[in-house]
């Protein structure tokens, strides 16, 4: 299991999450992402993007008031 902060990147962690993902190669390995949540549009946006890179979307929480946890495990 490995955790990537991205709430650095405010709004724009699309693409980095997007080469986190690209560059995992290990099929059994979880990866959790922190970021900003701000209008709710980053939700649907990397659940999206989750779907697209292959991915599973296995848990999606509000962190707190601000920040969105999702954790994904590549499809086997």
């Amino acid at each position: 299991m490995k955790r990537y902060d991205l709430r650095h990147l405010k709004g724009d962690f699309y693409d980095r999450m997007g080469e986190i993902m690209q560059s995992e190669t290990s099929t059994k390995e979880v990866l959790i992402f922190l970021f900003e949540i701000g209008d709710f549009t980053p939700i649907q946006k990397s659940a999206d993007l989750v779907k697209a890179k292959g991915y599973e979307l296995m848990n999606s929480l509000k962190f707190n008031e601000a920040d969105w946890t999702i954790a994904v495990k590549h499809k086997e």
